[in-house]
């Protein structure tokens, strides 16, 4: 059965999940770590991307977000795509880093907001990496320490998180820690990495009940929440997809752009889509492609197309500029 295409709007609460190809590492040591999460709250300030609580672990990550104007794919192709090919050339490896497609579930906020922070924040202890919940209040890679004041860092969005447990901050911190450490018990949570609504309401066995007599709720695996919570939110994207500019569109406003370009930097558009390597005509080259890659939304394809290059050139492109 196809995936269905990502929700995303600005303003929409995630809960991203990245795994390793085949279960591979992601990370060998502290300064793949520090890489990875510099990249990621780089990229946070940058996108306006909202970070409320996030685990880096070795062969996968939590994060709970909030997407900004920029969108939650921008954010994941840049924050992936750089890495892993930092990644290789320091471990002079080849090949995917990361399964093709991370996980995104769109969050019901008002149910599961503490639940995620918690469940992300604990995701180090119950990995072992970590052998107790004070390790885990100095641990620096999660965000569990950055909530708790023991760690500083200016991308994760602390105040949000403390504002659902307290008005005052000592008050607050106090009753996030006795709530995390509520959840140890709880263990490895399935019901809240799927998605769909009979994850949400606490497993098939309750749905079936439910659905026995005779209350039927609507479900996405691309979402956690209620029924209702579900129905909204597709009809949102369904009128968004109604909406979408056309390929033809985004392809006609690319050509109107490289023309408009190319008068102005005085360079022949077929000079542009030849092999010439004059600094001018690869300076424009690069600077088209990151417009009509991450300003138009065009695909990497079509905009290799475009400019006369390989799409593996257009992402090295890419890559480079970052």
């Amino acid at each position: 059965m196809p995936r269905g295409a990502r929700l995303d709007a600005p303003g929409t609460l995630h809960h991203v999940i990245v795994r390793g190809i085949e279960r591979s590492e992601i990370v060998k040591d502290d300064y793949d770590r520090d890489n990875f999460i510099s990249r990621l709250g780089a990229l946070a300030k940058e996108t306006g991307t909202a970070i409320y609580a996030w685990a880096l672990l070795s062969n996968h990550a939590h994060i709970l977000l909030r997407s900004g104007a920029a969108g939650l794919p921008t954010l994941m192709r840049r924050l992936l795509s750089g890495y892993a090919t930092w990644f290789n050339r320091r471990h002079r490896r080849y090949g995917h880093l990361f399964q093709n497609r991370y996980k995104s579930i769109v969050c019901e906020e008002d149910t599961y907001f503490k639940e995620l922070v918690r469940y992300i924040h604990l995701n180090p202890l119950r990995a072992k990496l970590v052998d107790s919940l004070g390790r885990l209040e100095c641990y620096k890679w999660c965000g569990h320490a950055v909530v708790l004041g023991r760690r500083s860092n200016d991308w994760q969005d602390r105040d949000y998180v403390l504002q659902w447990f307290g008005h005052k901050e000592g008050e607050a911190r106090k009753a996030y820690r006795q709530f995390v450490k509520g959840g140890i018990a709880q263990g490895r949570r399935p019901e809240l990495v799927g998605g769909g609504v009979a994850r949400s309401m606490g497993g098939w066995s309750v749905m079936k009940a439910m659905r026995r007599l005779g209350v039927r709720q609507k479900g996405d695996e691309r979402i956690l929440g209620s029924g209702e919570f579900v129905e909204r939110l597709l009809e949102e994207a369904g009128r968004k997809i109604k909406h979408q500019i056309p390929t033809h569109e985004l392809v006609a406003r690319a050509e109107k752009e490289i023309e408009a370009l190319c008068q102005r930097e005085n360079i022949e558009l077929a000079v542009l889509r030849s092999a010439s390597r004059r600094r001018s005509v690869s300076r424009l080259r690069a600077h088209l492609a990151m417009k009509l890659v991450q300003e138009l939304g065009l695909s990497l394809a079509e905009t290799a197309r475009q400019l006369g290059l390989s799409t593996s050139a257009v992402g090295q492109i890419l890559r480079r500029n970052k």
